[in-house]
């Protein structure tokens, strides 16, 4: 027999980029699909729950269902997760901050949805990426996010200086995460090895009350020494 069950939509739910966020960052379209959905999929169950109860503080707890991704979640579990929705319930898929999907483990969820014919929805909400991008100055049609580089001393100085070629012959910026911790070891591997005239922009606690966000030239920021130390940060480069 054809299975004609309707199958529900999984909702991509962004999650602000830190504790001391502007309320404003969020909007209230979240907030109401937050208040429908009782099944999601999310990194960490207990700042899932407290995050849903921050926004929908009269949603009743335990009605909600949670299937953890994370970097202990075997691959072949992953499929399972949307059952639910193949059972005709929606589904929310929550990203720790920012935006699932984007430099975040959803992605693979978000990818076997597709498979499954599965309607996905995104929801607007704060992507530091974007925002950095936007709040740079270099160049917003011709970009690439390449995540974290190499952690070999040896191995990051190569990349930098072939993504640096890059972005002179295309015209391109390049961005870049760090864990929070290596923040301020990856920013002395760009001034040690991007050109002097090389524009960097550093975008660190993107949304938050403490937010800083500054572009200038290698040559300048050898100058300068940000606090970027265990802060969540964006970095951009760009060779004109």
């Amino acid at each position: 027999m054809t299975n004609t069950t309707h199958k529900g939509k999984l909702y991509l739910l962004p999650a602000p980029l830190g504790e001391n966020a502007h309320a404003e960052t969020m909007p209230i379209s979240v907030k109401n699909k937050i208040e429908e959905l009782n099944y999601y999929v999310a990194e960490n169950e207990k700042t899932a729950r407290r995050y849903i109860k921050k926004i929908a503080p009269d949603k009743p707890q335990p009605e909600l269902k949670f299937w953890i991704l994370n970097k202990h979640t075997e691959a072949s579990e992953i499929p399972t997760f949307l059952e639910a929705c193949l059972n005709g319930k929606d589904m929310g898929l929550l990203s720790e901050a920012g935006c699932p999907g984007i430099a975040d483990p959803g992605a693979e969820v978000v990818r076997i949805a597709h498979e499954k014919g599965i309607q996905v929805v995104p929801l607007v909400g704060p992507s530091s990426i974007l925002l950095t991008m936007m709040s740079s100055g270099l160049n917003g049609q011709n970009f690439a996010f390449y995540g974290y580089l190499p952690i070999d001393k040896h191995e990051k100085k190569q990349e930098i200086k072939r993504l640096e070629r890059i972005s002179l012959e295309q015209n391109q910026a390049q961005i870049f995460i760090e864990t929070p911790y290596r923040n301020e070891k990856f920013f002395e591997d760009l001034k040690q090895n991007l050109h002097p005239t090389t524009l960097l922009c550093i975008g660190c606690d993107v949304t938050l009350t403490t937010e800083y966000i500054k572009t200038q030239s290698i040559a300048q920021w050898k100058k300068t020494k940000p606090d970027l130390h265990k802060k969540p940060a964006i970095f951009i480069f760009q060779k004109e």
